[in-house]
């Protein structure tokens, strides 16, 4: 034991900062996977506890789309005998129009969208017994401030970030009005951090434009009722789109809605962690070619085979160990200035407007650090079994001039074909886990066939060079040389075609991405014009607007769309429905086809198309030809799919209608109609899309708090937003070349370390030290070439794995390949010249040793 400690102590003192180096890498990998989880698990936690606290004490809850149900509901299920208490809910996103705590966020010197809050309206009578956390306290003794229809009740955090205090005004939107209401206190039962308004049922229904509808029932069932059988017999009564739930199946909804994101996020951060693993690698294979000859002595000793063995795997444990432990505490700290400085939202939207407070979770922090010591371990097992087969004679006699490749190409290719074979699995439980085992696969049987694709690759390069060997000694020689000693040139390579393979992987695939949506982008904004409500439940474009709107001298031709969420799975996100303006015989011209859409004739008289999104074929099985049933205002309706389109603005699925049809299933007409959103406009010949928006604004002046745009800022928009989601993408592209070229100094240092006696030799032979710099240059430019080349190669193939399994199975996105050239060319050019210089930086003290002294030892 004491040996053991010795020989590793040696080493760390002989090299503390290549070890540095290995623990650094392995630390970042720890604390960007665990800040990553830390993160996103607050915001998980914040976001569940925020639905459980407006589900309160209730045994089974009634939910509905988010425009509401009809509150008849509610009548039906008070009268029946196992109901003790029935509270309906009214839940709405109204767009805060005015507080002194919030500033409009500007996209390119226009307004954006105004920040919404969600107001709960609720019976005071029956909340009590169910959900008590929902009633607010009035600042004076006014309890009658409660049912008043003026007024509000704000939290702790929804006042700190409004800045209103009890006795203040909040102005809200209900379609196209300013709402005034009077802040009469606030909720002492809202958890800290949640931004939550409530107010009386009634007023909330008739201020924010909802009368006659409710959001939710939560319901507390009488002593000894049949909670199955209670569900099934109200589940019943239901109108379609409306469930009974269990409380629970918000919990499960909400992690749904942003599972995939999080978990592909926290796949992205372990990228560090598995590079960092072959880091180890390169670091444990060059120290046990070093100390060849003292554990070939040791051996000699009386050592067996079984504890060297275990000597090297206990290095490579510690190293985890050691970074994991530095990761954790690098990994909190970051979490904690992330959640302090951006919040919880880490590009994906999923959490905006969450505060969490950060928690930090041992179990978690101890799983990192045990996958840290696992990566170590992995990264030491190969040389490890290397050390168990060490002949004690030969590396007496060797020292440590020889690092040998085993294995053969047997296990590369064995791995190649199991990732090959793991790509024809279906997702587990939604998320490609096979997709990213295959990925693995790929990247550890490429790398383990780099030995002797490298020995194949240089050896013919240095046939050619014989010829011209006089003439070019240096160049020779360095081929020779990378020929000769696959075994340290897999060792080199390791971490460098990890790296590489998987920034080339990521940047094609942002890439192929970001060029997807921009043309789909190009394809669905057909209008010059384009104005939408400011976001949120309550805000929508009246009836009379419309007309006026449409009326307009300056309009020459206008399309609307209504936007509305439908439930198919209480357990799934909601699904998006559009109602647009749309020709059934040309749908291609205004949203993004995938294919052939089915025509009128095709789908038969009386049939009303519908176009569903890709991820509507993914969740639902729906396919072109398929009638399927849609919620519609409480009544289950027959449509049929006509085509399939791209949709990348939403994941859980979309549904476009004829706006005419929904309209008259619905059963609406066009003078009452609610609930239109967006629309797209066309100006007038000689009227341009700037002078339409601003002439609307002056004439018909409700439109006003519409927001305007023309295509190209809404593309522009779009692109940055995608660019925002994609940080951590890029911040980890960074660590994982960084990383390479940590693989690259230790590996060529450790070498050039080992090969004291060869320069010495060379240096017999009349090589001046510059020329031994020239002759490393060479071979790690040789090395780093080739590296590239073939991370190039693998990470082509993961990047098509991405593209064609993992997106797919992810969030039902399909796009086209698109490589970014200039880019990897770029990165390229800069890796090799990286490569070098990092390489020549590590080896200058081994190349200033005098040639005696090099090659003292056979004297």
């Amino acid at each position: 034991m004491k040996l053991g400690l010795w020989l590793a102590a040696g080493e760390l003192r002989a090299h503390p900062w290549r070890l540095a180096a290995t623990l650094a890498a392995i630390a970042v990998g720890v604390a960007l996977g665990l800040a990553v989880h830390l993160i996103n698990a607050s915001a998980v936690t914040e976001f569940s506890q925020a639905v459980r606290a407006t589900t309160g004490q209730a045994d089974l809850e009634i939910r509905g789309p988010r425009a509401g149900f009809d509150d008849a509901v509610l009548e039906r299920v008070a009268a029946d005998a196992d109901i003790a208490l029935a509270s309906p809910i009214l839940d709405v996103d109204a767009p805060v129009l005015d507080a002194p705590g919030l500033a409009k966020v500007s996209h390119g010197g226009t307004p954006g969208p105004a920040p919404t809050l969600r107001i709960v309206g609720i019976d005071v009578f029956r909340a009590g017994g169910v959900t008590p956390g929902l009633i607010g306290a009035p600042a004076d003794e006014a309890r009658l401030a409660l049912l008043a229809d003026d007024t509000v009740f704000l939290s702790a955090a929804a006042q700190s970030w409004l800045g209103l205090a009890p006795g203040d005004t909040l102005t809200v939107q209900a379609g196209l009005a300013a709402i005034a209401l009077r802040v009469a206190g606030g909720m002492p039962g809202a958890r800290g951090g949640q931004r939550l308004a409530s107010m009386d049922l009634g007023a909330a229904q008739w201020r924010l434009a909802r009368l006659g509808r409710l959001s939710r029932i939560a319901l507390r069932l009488a002593p000894g009722a049949d909670r199955n059988a209670v569900k099934a017999r109200l589940g019943a009564l239901m109108p379609a789109g409306v469930f009974v739930a269990e409380p629970e199946d918000g919990d499960i909804r909400a992690s749904n809605l942003s599972r995939a994101y999080r978990v592909n996020l926290q796949v992205l951060a372990l990228v560090a962690l598995f590079t960092g693993a072959f880091l180890v690698f390169s670091t444990q294979t060059l120290a046990v070619a070093r100390r060849r000859r003292e554990l070939a002595l040791l051996r000699t000793l009386g050592w067996p085979a079984r504890r060297l063995l275990l000597q090297v795997i206990a290095e490579g444990a510690a190293i985890g160990l050691a970074g994991g432990i530095a990761g954790v505490l690098a990994g909190t700290l970051a979490a904690h200035g992330v959640i302090a400085v951006f919040g919880s939202d880490l590009g994906g939207g999923f959490f905006a407007g969450v505060a969490p407070a950060l928690t930090f979770d041992p179990l978690a922090a101890a799983g990192f650090v045990a996958l840290a010591i696992a990566a170590a371990v992995a990264g030491s097992l190969a040389p490890a079994l290397a050390t168990a087969r060490l002949a004690p004679a030969t590396a007496l006699k060797d020292g440590a001039e020889t690092a040998r490749a085993g294995g053969g190409n047997l296990p590369g290719v064995a791995l190649l074909l199991a990732g090959a074979l793991l790509l024809t699995a279906p997702p587990i439980d939604g998320l490609p886990v096979a997709g990213y085992l295959a990925i693995a696969c790929w990247l550890v049987g490429g790398i383990a066939l780099m030995p002797g694709l490298a020995a194949r690759a240089f050896g013919a390069l240095a046939r050619r060079l014989s010829p011209v060997a006089g003439r070019r000694p240096l160049a020779f020689l360095s081929a020779q040389r990378l020929a000769a000693a696959p075994g340290q040139a897999g060792i080199a390579l390791a971490g460098v075609v990890a790296s590489f393979a998987l920034m080339v992987a990521m940047a094609i695939m942002v890439g192929s991405f970001r060029d997807s949506v921009s043309g789909w982008l190009d394809r669905v904004l057909a209008a010059p014009l384009y104005g939408r409500t400011t976001g949120g439940g309550s805000a929508f474009v009246p009836p009379a607007t419309m007309r006026a709107v449409a009326g307009h001298t300056d309009v020459a031709r206008v399309e609307w769309l209504r936007f509305e969420q439908i439930d198919l799975d209480p357990r799934r996100p909601p699904v998006a429905l559009l109602a647009r303006d749309l020709d059934p015989a040309d749908p291609g011209a205004r949203i993004a086809l995938t294919g052939p859409a089915l025509t009128p004739a095709v789908l038969g008289p009386g049939a009303v198309p519908v176009w569903i999104s890709e991820a509507m074929v993914d969740l639902y099985g729906w396919q072109p030809g398929d009638t399927v049933t849609l919620p519609l205002a409480g009544r289950a309706r027959q449509v049929k799919v006509a085509g399939l389109w791209r949709d990348f603005a939403r994941m859980h699925g979309t549904v476009i209608i004829r706006r005419e049809d929904y309209r008259r299933l619905a059963g609406g007409n066009e003078d009452d109609e609610e609930g239109v959103t967006d629309v797209a406009l066309w100006p007038r010949p000689g009227v341009t899309a700037a002078e339409l928006a601003r002439r609307l604004q002056r004439d018909v002046p409700e439109i006003g708090r519409l927001e305007f745009a023309e295509p190209g800022d809404i593309r522009a928009r779009s692109l940055r937003i995608f660019d925002r989601s994609f940080a951590v993408t890029y911040l980890l592209e960074l660590v994982a070349i960084g990383i390479g070229l940590a693989g690259i100094g230790t590996s060529f240092s450790a070498q050039a370390l080992a090969r004291e006696r060869e320069f010495g030799v060379l240096r017999h032979l009349g090589v001046g030290r510059g020329q031994l710099m020239r002759l490393l240059g060479l071979e790690a430019a040789g090395l780093t070439l080739f590296g590239v080349a073939a991370g190039g190669a693998l990470g082509f193939a993961v990047a098509l794995v991405l593209i064609r399994v993992v997106n797919p199975q992810s969030f039902h996105w399909r796009m086209e390949l698109a490589v970014p050239w200039t880019l990897l060319a770029a990165v390229t050019a800069l890796l090799v010249a990286a490569g070098v210089a990092t390489a020549l930086a590590a080896t200058r003290q081994a190349t200033g040793i005098g040639p005696l002294r090099a090659v003292r030892e056979d004297w």
